[in-house]
């Protein structure tokens, strides 16, 4: 039998021409755990709702068990959803909620039958015995054993949510599909049930497909984590190669503690950050390419400022004591002060200079997503190109209708706190700290994005304006073979 009990192709998804999902694929394994991991609005509860068949695809193909199931409507699939929310009947107690689902449910009654020239499957109810027999399984499945006469009211979250397990579980379904199931639960209550939902997983052997926003439940959870955002997958591995390899700078800010930075590849082996040369273990990139850099704070030790390991010195900002080790902020020393978050064993004062050492296989070298902000535009009068549904003054010869790519560099876009004093408004959808500035990606209201580098912090969800002085705008007539 093939390994894949579901193979997402191609799935886009969209809501009035917003796209929501963008042409993703996805192949889940008979038995494993996967977490769909991301941002609210990145699209993971979405796919899921696909999966389920509460939503169909604007266009591509959900296979389960080989077989296209995109248009099937939900209860025709051996797939079962455990909600945020729990979804209970108020009205019943927990023994009437697990089994609800267990009395509409049919079962083959006897061997097929051959009835004109066609084999035929006599269907029957489950009888009580049996659903009782069902649901007292349930029960003691999710350690609810007595509890099959009490309200549903009357159970604290962490027993609403067994209940609701319990009630998917019920049906034996090959899948069992989580959205966010542990949200509206307590800490403690969510670290117990992280544990009990594992220990449910092996016991039971069946696939479970788990959506969350949550970093540390991906990781503490999964077998595969799918790393999501602005409706595409990001990277897709085990939760080790998603936390110590990950493939972007996104996935780094997102999952776990970061130090993302600037850098040049010098050539293979030596990246540079702020001056300073440091070995490392990557290769393959062009002479001297921009790249982000990417240490995690437990790779950086400290050192004497005079140690042969001291590869740059730093200024102490900060030191904070987290219980298993300390976490250092200092500013490193060079020719661009970068910030830099440490986890050290080594307890150290605000104002100390020190010295800091990374081994060649803890700098995780990544191409930058883009390294110029590049768009298509028109001449719409002298001196002003109009682009992004805006027009923008600029300083050009062209005359007007002339088609050109326009060229903005990441730290000549101004952003403003009011949206009305821009050229265009704009939403703050990404945010990352690189040492010494912010870069964002603002997307405007007609879905344009672009990228900033600024040194004022704004947070995602932001309404900005953008602004752009016409010396900086760069323009490329399109020849007619290029349109």
């Amino acid at each position: 039998m093939d390994d894949k009990i579901i193979e997402i192709k191609n799935v886009s998804k969209s809501y009035s021409d917003k796209p929501v999902v963008k042409n993703i694929s996805l192949s889940i394994r008979r038995g494993e755990f996967v977490t769909l991991l991301g941002p609210s609005g990145c699209g993971k509860t979405t796919t899921l709702r696909m999966i389920a068949g509460f939503e169909q695809p604007t266009s591509g193909t959900i296979l389960f068990n080989g077989e296209d199931i995109t248009l099937l409507p939900p209860h025709k699939r051996n797939i079962n959803t455990v909600f945020q929310k729990y979804a209970l009947f108020p009205h019943l107690n927990v023994f009437g909620n697990i089994a609800f689902g267990l009395k509409m449910k049919l079962v083959p009654d006897g061997e097929p039958v051959e009835k004109r020239g066609k084999t035929v499957q006599k269907m029957r109810h489950l009888t009580k015995a049996e659903i009782a027999d069902k649901v007292n399984s349930a029960l003691k499945m999710v350690d609810l054993e007595d509890y099959g006469h009490r309200s549903v009211n009357s159970l604290s979250g962490g027993q609403q949510q067994r209940v609701a397990i319990a009630r998917a579980l019920v049906n034996e379904p090959q899948v069992l599909l989580l959205d966010e199931p542990l949200g509206a639960l307590d800490l403690k209550m969510r670290k117990d049930m992280q544990l009990e939902l594992m220990q449910m997983h092996k016991q039971l052997g069946i696939t479970f497909v788990y959506v969350t926003h949550d970093q540390e439940e991906a990781l503490t959870m999964s077998d595969t984590i799918v790393v999501m955002r602005e409706g595409e997958i990001q990277q897709i591995g085990t939760p080790n190669k998603v936390y110590d390899e990950p493939a972007n700078a996104f996935v780094a800010d997102f999952i776990g503690e970061s130090n993302i930075l600037s850098g040049t590849m010098v050539k293979d082996f030596c990246v540079e950050i702020s001056g300073h040369k440091f070995e490392c273990v990557d290769k393959g990139f062009k002479f001297n390419e921009p790249i982000d850099v990417i240490i995690r704070p437990e790779d950086i030790r400290i050192v004497p400022t005079d140690s042969d390991n001291c590869l740059v010195e730093a200024d102490v900002l900060s030191c904070v004591f987290k219980g298993d080790h300390y976490q250092v902020t200092a500013l490193t020393i060079g020719d661009e002060r970068n910030e830099i978050v440490i986890h050290d064993n080594v307890e150290v004062n605000v104002g100390d200079r020190i010295g800091l050492y990374i081994k060649p296989f803890d700098f995780h070298i990544m191409h930058q997503a883009r390294l110029i902000n590049e768009l298509e535009g028109e001449i719409w009068e002298e001196n002003v190109v109009y682009f992004c549904d805006g027009k923008f003054p600029c300083v050009s010869s062209l005359p007007e209708g002339t088609k050109v790519r326009v060229k903005v560099d990441f730290d000549d876009v101004e952003l403003t706190d009011d949206e009305e004093d821009g050229t265009i408004g704009a939403s703050v959808i990404s945010a990352i700290y690189k040492g010494s500035y912010w870069q964002y990606i603002v997307r405007t209201d007609t879905y344009y994005d672009f990228f900033v580098d600024n040194d004022y912090e704004w947070s995602i969800g932001d309404r900005v304006g953008i602004k752009i002085a016409p010396e900086k705008i760069i323009l490329e007539e399109v020849k007619d073979e290029e349109v």
